[in-house]
């Protein structure tokens, strides 16, 4: 697999972004013991996304061969805690990554993530630049200085997707966006949680601050691992 460029020296590889020129595998929102937290408000649901988003980071681990890893936000799901679930899920995923430089960025379901990230001696930090690439979760603004020498921002926290209609059906996909942002590329990643496929751009306000507008962005959407170039939201079909 070769990978889709949708920026220079950024290629999609399934779910995930690979910056080719800093060796850096990029991904979001994974959202583990997402199920756990169901169960709790009582919606019954077996816990089966972690292998499917294990699956998703072995593939592209495989694929691209990365010297760093950084997960973009929202690994594990509860808020205020850190859930029996998340806890076994998010240390057995770190070991998933071992072998590779692991940096974690805060998303805003991660503050408590700490005492897991300790365990496993991974960094944690609120914004990472590699190269001209500043990745940030995207549930805030990026500050001037975070700003400086960035050509490209990479952002989580959306957890894009499209909705296709036909006959009364609607199938939402998971995509990449591709645009702009106060005259920096922009490219929002879909997120690995296996639950949900996100937010239908379509019909739905965007969640991040960084997204006003989304009309002008490209989208790419994943179909069981194929990449398919939609063209700009705002010319996609709205019932």
């Amino acid at each position: 697999m070769e990978g889709t460029e949708v920026a220079d020296g950024a290629k999609i590889f399934g779910l995930t972004l690979f910056l080719e020129g800093e060796k850096t595998l990029v991904f979001s929102d994974a959202h583990l013991g997402y199920e756990e937290y169901l169960n709790k408000q009582g919606i019954m649901v077996p816990k089966f996304q972690y292998n499917g988003v294990a699956a998703q980071v072995r593939e592209a681990l495989e694929e691209t061969k990365p010297e760093k890893v950084v997960v973009d936000g929202d690994l594990k799901h509860e808020f205020g805690r850190i859930s029996e679930q998340e806890w076994k899920e998010v240390l057995k995923f770190l070991d998933l990554l071992e072998g590779h430089e692991v940096v974690l960025v805060k998303g805003n379901h991660d503050n408590v993530l700490g005492p897991i990230a300790g365990r496993k001696n991974v960094t944690v930090t609120d914004e990472y630049k590699a190269g001209k690439f500043l990745i940030i979760h995207g549930n805030r603004i990026p500050d001037k200085k975070s700003l400086e020498g960035v050509e490209t921002i990479v952002i989580g926290h959306e957890h894009p997707a499209v909705g296709l209609r036909e006959e009364g059906r609607v199938e939402k996909m998971k995509c990449f966006l591709v645009g702009e942002w106060r005259g920096k590329r922009l490219i929002v990643l879909p997120s690995l949680n296996q639950v949900t496929e996100g937010t239908d751009l379509l019909k739905e306000k965007p969640l991040s601050p960084l997204l006003d507008d989304v009309g002008d962005f490209k989208a790419y959407c994943i179909e069981d691992g194929e990449v398919l170039y939609f063209g700009r939201i705002s010319e996609l079909p709205v019932e």
